[in-house]
């Protein structure tokens, strides 16, 4: 075995690991859960996903300590990658433009990309449900107690960087170095971010297929995940908060 076949056999192995320890499981998860709505009685917008739950009802402090082992442990998977990316000498998550490097440039393209995201997706949303394509998203249903708003921002942080890391500037890599055309890659990561999110139901999945496609555009312009990290996140932080203070509030906030 020559050692270019045995470095594309390591590097696809990889890949699959992390893939494994990460959101290909959390695709599989949802399709299964996707199944699940569909076959249950009744249509999917009577069914709801809820994204951020208590894990211990009525015991705040246990429940706080679970909250943030499930954040913390979530992110164990980018540090794998960026192990990895410091082994192959490519000068870790650096590598993709996750550092600090150009902070205000990630932040104000991240803010734009999410202002114009936001909006259409939203739309995009209540007009899926409405269709009955799509179950009612919950982004929240923790207690009312001091720590609510402090970790779903971090929750929010933990998937942006999570999605951005591994989908984007991690997927793209490794796929252009085991030989994807572009537009192969392109798809397979807009494949994989709308597979992980299909428990929402269709909607879920095509909404998020569309993001991935504008996402790996805006990182082969950029060269950056800095601000899609950025965008991300302010794209749950709104989701979350938004839900939390305006829920039951408003008429056209869709509730469970």
């Amino acid at each position: 075995m020559d050692r270019e076949a045995l470095t594309h056999r390591t590097l696809r192995s990889e890949l699959l690991l992390v893939l494994a320890l990460s959101l290909g499981a959390s695709a599989v998860s949802a399709l299964i859960s996707f199944v699940g709505s569909l076959t249950k009685p009744g249509g999917l917008k009577e069914q709801a996903a809820t994204l951020n739950g208590s894990y211990a009802p009525g015991r705040p402090w246990l429940d706080l300590a679970w909250q943030l082992f499930g954040i913390a442990t979530a992110l164990v998977p980018v540090v794998l990658v960026a192990h990895l990316l410091t082994r192959e000498g490519a000068g870790g998550l650096r590598s993709m433009g996750f550092d600090r490097t150009k902070p205000w440039p990630d932040l104000g393209r991240g803010a734009l990309v999410a202002a114009g995201i936001g909006s259409a997706g939203l739309a995009f949303y209540l007009g899926a449900r409405a269709s009955g394509f799509n179950l009612t998203v919950v982004p929240e249903s923790l207690p009312d107690v001091w720590w609510k708003f402090p970790v779903l921002i971090l929750s929010a942080i933990q998937n942006s960087v999570v999605e951005e890391v591994i989908v984007v500037g991690y997927l793209l890599r490794r796929l252009a170095q085991l030989g994807w055309s572009p537009m192969a890659a392109l798809v397979a990561s807009s494949v994989l971010r709308g597979s992980y999110h299909l428990y929402q139901g269709i909607g879920g999945f095509i909404g998020n297929l569309v993001m991935g496609v504008v996402f790996v555009l805006l990182y082969r312009r950029w060269g950056r995940v800095g601000p899609l990290v950025v965008a991300h996140a302010l794209l749950d932080i709104v989701a979350f908060v938004g839900y939390a203070l305006l829920a039951g509030k408003v008429g056209w906030l869709p509730t469970a």
